[in-house]
């Protein structure tokens, strides 16, 4: 621990410091508060403050994970240091910089929510029946058939939904059984097409064609900004057909479709490299967030198929 003059010339500190935040950049009390219980926190825990090196601040982070903090709440006293050791290098107190090289805590990686190829199967027959309504008008049942054309080619393809939206017109021309996407960075993809997606966009073409529309940059043209459906839109759409297969449509939206479509290639057997090839993602570290799934799979393979495994203990 540092003497007590040591202790007085970090209080001193950091209240000019949370001074300064306050004149100059308006911070609330609670922001105040919070940054001093942060501030002090680590004062406590290594016995320092003004004069603390880059190991005092890794060594507090590392401490604050064994205290059980998650990664945003130890993210969130490093932002605090670091805006401590800036004023201070600002004011001239220090001339370099502790908290510069140290890392940014990274957020734990959460597993997807993922449908089941059941409740997919309910989804898909809820937007086909929605198309079937002899009472629909032409305007209605176009969106129908819109809306069954996007959930068909989500679910056989797991574009990004910025993807999907913004699918130029000539995807419905083509006899190819597959599709060329550009995804993030420009990058181009082959990404197959089953035969229900298929079926589902020519049966929209067809109307949109029958409705004069046929003529548009986009597969799903729209009076937007960016003259196609719109992300918020098809979310919206997609929330009404869950709700009217059953589901629960707070907790579905495009994305998780995205990861329907990969968890159940993995289930199926493909490799984690095709499915990663399929989603775009440019590091494959992105795809393994489905490891879950091998795992499940490789388990229920030595299991049901190891000699060991059939053998009774004792």
């Amino acid at each position: 621990m540092k003497p007590a003059g040591g202790a007085s010339r970090d209080a001193a500190l950091k209240e000019a410091f949370l001074e300064m935040l306050a004149a100059e950049r308006g911070a609330s009390a609670n922001t105040l508060a919070g940054y001093g219980r942060d501030l002090s926190d680590f004062r406590e825990t290594t016995g320092r403050l003004a004069e603390a090196e880059t190991s005092d601040l890794r060594a507090y982070l590392a401490d604050l994970a064994r205290r059980g903090f998650a990664p945003s709440s130890q993210a969130r006293r490093l932002s605090a240091l670091r805006q401590f050791f800036r004023f201070l290098v600002e004011e001239g107190v220090r001339e370099d910089d502790p908290a510069a090289s140290v890392d940014r805590p990274k957020p734990r990686r959460t597993l997807p929510k993922v449908m089941s190829v059941a409740e997919v199967d309910r989804l898909l027959a809820a937007a086909r029946d929605a198309t079937a309504d002899p009472a629909l008008s032409p305007a209605k049942r176009l969106a129908a058939l819109r809306t069954l054309a996007l959930l068909e080619l989500l679910y056989a393809t797991g574009l990004r939904v910025s993807e999907l939206v913004s699918l130029p017109a000539s995807a419905a021309r083509s006899e190819r059984p597959f599709l060329i996407v550009r995804g993030k960075g420009g990058r181009e993809r082959l990404v197959p097409l089953n035969a229900a997606a298929a079926e589902a966009v020519r049966h929209y073409a067809a109307a949109l064609k029958a409705a004069g529309r046929s003529e548009a940059r986009f597969l799903f043209p729209a009076t937007s900004e960016e003259g196609h459906l719109t992300r918020q839109a098809f979310a919206r759409d997609l929330k009404a057909v869950a709700a009217a297969a059953g589901l629960d449509a707070a907790d579905l939206s495009p994305h998780v479709l995205r990861h329907a479509f990969a968890t159940h290639l993995l289930s199926g057997g493909a490799d984690l490299r095709a499915v990663q090839t399929l989603l775009g993602h440019a590091d494959i570290a992105t795809t393994q967030i489905y490891t879950h799934v091998l795992d499940e799979r490789l388990n229920a393979l030595v299991t049901g198929h190891h000699p060991l495994a059939r053998r009774k203990p004792g």
